[in-house]
C-alpha cells in the first residue's frame, strides 16, 4: 500500500529530522562556547574540538534507525502492512524527539565544560564523563528502534 508506505517514511523523516537539528543545535551551543574560550586559552583548542563534536552523534543514531529499517528489516518496501508502517512511525518520533532533546542538553553540558577549561580548570575527563549520560538515552532509543524494527519484522 502506497499510504503505508507514506506513512513509514514520514516516521523515517521525523527520526532523520529531528536527531539532525538535535546535533545541529547541540554543536553548535558547544561550538559558541569552544569560540568564547578560545580568547582566554588558546592552547586548548583539542579538548574543545571534542566536547564541540560529541553532540554530532545523535544525528547518526537517526541514520542509523534507517538503515536499520531498510537494510537491516527490510520493512521500507510497497508491501509494507499498516501495522509496520505505525510502527516505523512510533519508533521514529521516539527516537527523533530523545536525540533531539539529548543532543541540546549534552551540547549545554559541554559548553559549560568548556567554558569552565577556558578559565583554566582542568575540568576535561570530568566533562566527558558527565556528557556522556544524555548520550545514553539517545543510545537506549536507538536500542528500542531495533527492537520494535526486529518485532515488526518478524
Amino acid at each position: 500500500m502506497e499510504t503505508n508506505l507514506f506513512i513509514a517514511y514520514m516516521g523515517v523523516a521525523i527520526m532523520l529530522g529531528l536527531s539532525g537539528i538535535g546535533s545541529t543545535y547541540g554543536v553548535t551551543i558547544a561550538g559558541n562556547a569552544a569560540v568564547g574560550a578560545l580568547k582566554k586559552n588558546d592552547g586548548a583548542f583539542g579538548n574543545f574540538l571534542v566536547l564541540t563534536a560529541l553532540p554530532g552523534t545523535q544525528g547518526l543514531y537517526g541514520f542509523a534507525g534507517y538503515f536499520m529499517f531498510q537494510t537491516i528489516f527490510s520493512l521500507l518496501t510497497p508491501s509494507i502492512t499498516a501495522i509496520q508502517a505505525y510502527g516505523i512511525l512510533g519508533a521514529g518520533i521516539a527516537l527523533g524527539f530523545v536525540a533531539l532533546f539529548s543532543a541540546i542538553r549534552q551540547g549545554q553540558v559541554c559548553a559549560n565544560g568548556i567554558a569552565a577549561i577556558g578559565q583554566g580548570h582542568n575540568v576535561f575527563s570530568n566533562t566527558l564523563i558527565l556528557a556522556v549520560f544524555p548520550e545514553l538515552y539517545a543510545i537506549v532509543a536507538l536500542a528500542a528502534t531495533f527492537l520494535i524494527g526486529s518485532a515488526l519484522a518478524a
